[in-house]
Formats: C-alpha cells, structure tokens, sequence
C-alpha cells in the first residue's frame, strides 16, 4: 500500500502529506523502520506516528512494537 496515498485520503486537512515520497510502501517502511524520516521525506513526527500506527494495523502488531523496532 502506498503511504502517501494512504495519508493523503486519511488526514486530508495535513499539508505534509504532499511531500511524502510518492514510492513509500508500507512493506518499505518496515524495512526502513530505524530511518523512517529520510525514508518518508518528512521530517515531523506526528507523520511518523500516524503512519506507524497504520503499519501495526495492517501488520496486526501492537503499536508499541513498531515504535520499539524504530528505537532499537
């Protein structure tokens, strides 16, 4: 699934969704997770959470353990 797409459709009203990498994949993200900024093109944290919070879901993963993976 694509991650800007995604977020474009889920946070209409937030900006920085247009300057999400076009090809961030969720499955990319996962295989970024310690370089989720860089890997977004967005640099803000609450991008970061929203989308982390869709990965756990669609992973069927608690939250927290994406966060844990990121930190560690």
């Amino acid at each position: 699934m694509n991650i800007k797409n995604y977020y474009l459709k889920a946070f209409p009203s937030d900006e920085l969704g247009e300057e999400i990498n076009a090809n961030a994949t969720f499955n990319g993200l996962l295989e970024n997770i310690t370089k989720p900024y860089s890997y977004l093109g967005v640099y803000d944290s609450i991008v970061r959470e929203r989308v982390f919070d869709k990965l756990a879901t669609l992973k069927g993963v608690p939250y927290s353990d994406i966060y844990n993976l990121w930190i560690s």
